[in-house]
């Protein structure tokens, strides 16, 4: 059911409520729910009533962009056993009705897809998110090479020629299903040290053949995902890609490797870097302090010539304001502070002057 505005909406002077758009799709302000995990899914990756209520609060709150957790494309690929997945297509109809939603209000629905490699078969967070055996129902993990993530976590089996062909197409499959279920934007997971990733950075990828050792060819893979992907995803809708933009050690992925490899990412036909960091290493502790990776977005937009999306520690609305007026981002990616406050964007609007629209049932409420 599609909610009504009480208002006629108008940006003022606020840059994060000015219109955006990423080839057909207009986004009606630059606020994106970044993708988290909600470990709540059943029967094999189905998303369910949370999900439904969770990212529907998200676009009744008046964020422009409601980017869904990060879905397996295949079932080795979870996390953990509560992650959705896109493997099957019995996961689209759950996830049709969460974009059905989020579209009817006036938002753009999106998901990441993504692999978790060496990372995966953990248990869940509320369990404390060990390592799952395969006595305690975990599974067999991958990785660009057999290097575990860290104490506890099973040595994954290096992709062959065989496998990596099935990654690609387990994500091209998965773009396929999102287009059915709704979806008007994907996401890739290349960050955090998922197997994307871990094909990107020389502290995980030791790998001798054309997929490790150089940078072009530990680009070789990632890049190999996007194509095919960009091959099956309407050209009138956007994909994006999220990054680390360093994996915080010395000698690993970088900041400049990370430039380089948007702009081969950008002739991929990859609209938009979403830039994060970390998350390769268990051991390594990023400098965290509100604001503290938007200048790997600033200089990725202004030196391999992307649009990017912000991340991390990102809370006021001043301070979103000021990502976008210092040209560092064109998406200002929320997460801890939306799942705080579901309306952020409204409270946000009234902080900065902006008129913009609100559900009418929630129009008593507004001052």
């Amino acid at each position: 059911m599609s909610i009504q505005s009480s208002h006629t909406a108008s940006s003022g002077q606020a840059q994060l409520f000015s219109p955006f758009a990423l080839r057909d799709v207009a986004f009606r302000n630059r606020i994106a729910l970044s993708p988290m995990c909600q470990y709540a899914a059943h029967g094999d990756g189905l998303a369910t009533d949370w999900h439904l209520v969770h990212y529907g609060a998200r676009a009744i709150g008046g964020a422009g962009l409601i980017l869904l957790e990060a879905a397996a494309v295949l079932a080795n690929g979870r996390i953990s056993p509560g992650d959705i997945g896109l493997w099957e297509d019995k996961h689209i109809l759950p996830l049709q009705r969460v974009t059905d939603f989020i579209n009817a209000q006036g938002s753009v629905a999106g998901i990441q897809l993504a692999h978790a490699g060496r990372k995966a078969a953990t248990d869940l967070p509320v369990n404390g998110g060990k390592p799952l055996t395969a006595g305690s129902g975990g599974w067999p993990a991958i990785g660009a090479s057999p290097e575990p993530f860290g104490a506890g976590y099973q040595e994954p089996l290096a992709l062959d020629a065989e496998g990596l062909l099935s990654v690609r197409k387990a994500f091209s499959d998965a773009a396929a299903r999102a287009l059915a279920a709704g979806f008007k934007l994907i996401e890739l997971h290349m960050a955090h040290g998922y197997l994307l990733h871990s094909f990107l950075s020389p502290l995980s990828n030791l790998r001798t053949d054309d997929y490790g050792g150089s940078f072009d060819s530990r680009v070789r893979f990632p890049l190999e995902v996007a194509s095919a992907v960009r091959k099956v995803w309407p050209e009138s809708l956007p994909l994006l890609v999220r990054i680390s933009a360093t994996d915080w050690v010395d000698g690993g992925w970088d900041l400049q490797q990370s430039i380089r490899f948007s702009s081969l990412l950008k002739k991929q036909g990859v609209d938009l870097i979403d830039v994060s960091s970390g998350g390769l290493l268990p051991d390594a502790v990023p400098p965290a302090a509100p604001g503290y990776q938007v200048p790997f977005a600033h200089a990725v937009r202004e030196q391999a010539g992307m649009a990017t999306g912000a991340v991390g520690l990102i809370t006021g609305a001043e301070q979103a304001e000021e990502v976008l007026a210092a040209g560092s981002a064109d998406l200002v990616f929320l997460g801890r502070e939306l799942l705080r406050n579901p309306q952020w964007p409204l409270h946000a609007a009234s902080v900065l002057g902006a008129d913009i629209d609100w559900p009418v049932q929630y129009a008593r409420a507004r001052v």
